[in-house]
């Protein structure tokens, strides 16, 4: 797999953090000159992403986030979101829209539907006590300058 450029970024998961995130993502990507409305969507994946580690990885305790940011050939944007929080007993059923592990917290459960329909490909591994790694891809359009 052909990486043309990569950053990584680690966090503590505080929510202060989501929207360092994004900047850290927005700024890497101007590079590969993409979309207003790109940018926008991947801004919004990750933000989702890293508040799912935050309010639900790590679960009122502190840890770090892991954000890889890489530029692929054919303008193919690869984002990786990786905590060591609690982990994600059934990643079918997190998956579905409206599931939420934190009614308490008013949490509406459409963030992993929120970053399918951001992105082109989104891949969700998890285990128990280990953490969660949220994988996501989306090709950049090709536009003329």
């Amino acid at each position: 797999m052909e990486i043309l450029n990569e950053i990584k970024f680690v966090m503590p998961s505080l929510s202060v953090n989501e929207s360092t995130a994004r900047a850290v993502v927005s700024s890497f990507l101007t590079q590969a000159d993409p979309t207003v409305e790109e940018l926008s969507d991947i801004r919004t994946a990750v933000s989702e992403a890293v508040t799912n580690a935050i309010v639900h990885g790590y679960r009122h305790k502190k840890g770090n986030i892991e954000l890889t940011v890489r530029l692929m050939p054919k303008r193919e944007v690869y984002i990786k979101i990786r905590d060591k929080g609690c982990g994600i007993p059934d990643i079918k059923k997190a998956m579905e829209p409206l599931f939420t592990t934190a009614p308490e917290e008013e949490r509406s459960g459409l963030g992993f539907s929120v970053m399918e329909s951001f992105m082109d490909k989104l891949t969700v591994k998890s285990h128990v006590e280990q953490g969660t790694t949220v994988i996501m891809r989306k090709r950049l359009a090709v536009h003329g300058n």
